[in-house]
């Protein structure tokens, strides 16, 4: 497979990293994702290895994910590269976390996992500041970019007017807002209808779009008529049901038409759907190798302007 060296740039001057982002979410995650189950510590440091082989260099992951594991698995791996990897990670804004300094404390934490000095994306897990206001916790990220422990700092599950609160306070640091990580696949479109991704690109933050593949809705693997179901936490989502999965025949037929036309799995071109809307990263979790190798394969091509239309036209009962 041919290496990618296309890169996007975070926000208005983050780093550069690649148009894919790999997801660790399930790198030691034994609640939802069942780790230890059919996979282990061999399969993620397989996965690691073929991403950084494709050109795959960005991955992002969170001090809840495995409850510190997936960090953990990530700071062994890059001790055995010399490749320039970029990791992202996230802050919990939890109730007892209630002074600027919890947030140092944190980030201190999730390097030493890392065994990093500094990551290139920090980025607060979910809009919730309970006892800390924004203005604190903002603060407090800027201080970490100044310090150089942070490259780049971002939100994620935040609205467009929380969004917009915090480029604020980070404006007056001198210090921009880089990214809001949100879900968005062709299956969730909301983020096109309730402003934030129009606020975005007014401020020049990046999307980081996770669940891109809505948990695998959107790979074609399951289907109405066959008996393949998940059997980890997705068994609960009435999607996987056979009447969800019956509605979604449309979008699933229209990606395999697709996929054939450009050679692809229907999965590399719902990838590639997102990637073709400018300024959105798609983070598509991966445990093992050969799932890495098939998202990658939604870098290096582009779809026509009439086959984005077709998927916009198709997926609008999602926006």
């Amino acid at each position: 497979m041919e290496t990618i060296t296309e890169t996007i740039t975070l926000g208005q001057n983050g780093p550069a990293v690649t148009p894919l982002c790999i997801g660790t979410w399930a790198w030691g995650d034994k609640l939802f994702w069942n780790y230890g189950n059919n996979y282990g510590a061999d399969q993620l440091q397989a996965a690691f290895t073929a991403a950084l082989e494709v050109g795959v260099t960005f991955f992002d992951t969170a001090e809840i994910y495995g409850f510190g594991l997936s960090e953990e698995f990530l700071g062994q791996f890059l001790q055995k590269t010399d490749k320039q990897v970029q990791i992202a990670t996230k802050y919990g804004p939890v109730p007892w976390r209630f002074l600027g300094q919890s947030v140092a404390d944190a980030l201190t934490d999730s390097l030493k996992r890392l065994q990093l000095e500094r990551v290139a994306l920090y980025q607060v897990h979910w809009p919730f500041t309970f006892f800390m206001s924004q203005e604190t916790l903002m603060n407090a990220l800027a201080d970490e970019v100044k310090r150089g422990r942070i490259e780049a700092v971002g939100v994620s599950n935040y609205s467009a007017q929380q969004m917009r609160e915090a480029h604020q306070i980070l404006a007056a640091r001198g210090v921009p807002l880089a990214v809001n990580q949100v879900r968005y696949s062709l299956l969730t479109r909301h983020i096109e209808s309730n402003g934030i991704l129009q606020t975005a690109r007014e401020l020049g933050v990046t999307i980081l779009a996770y669940s891109p593949l809505a948990q695998g809705l959107l790979t074609g693997k399951y289907t109405a008529n066959s008996d393949n179901t998940p059997k980890d936490g997705r068994r609960i989502d009435s999607r996987f049901s056979k009447e969800g999965l019956q509605k979604l025949e449309p979008v699933i037929s229209l990606l395999r038409q697709l996929g054939d036309k450009h050679d692809r799995t229907p999965a590399q071109v719902a990838l590639r759907w997102l990637i073709d809307q400018g300024n959105v990263i798609p983070i598509a979790g991966a445990k093992t190798a050969e799932q890495v190798q098939q998202n990658a394969g939604a870098l290096g091509w582009k779809l026509g302007d009439d086959e984005i239309k077709q998927l916009d036209e198709v997926s609008r009962r999602y926006k």
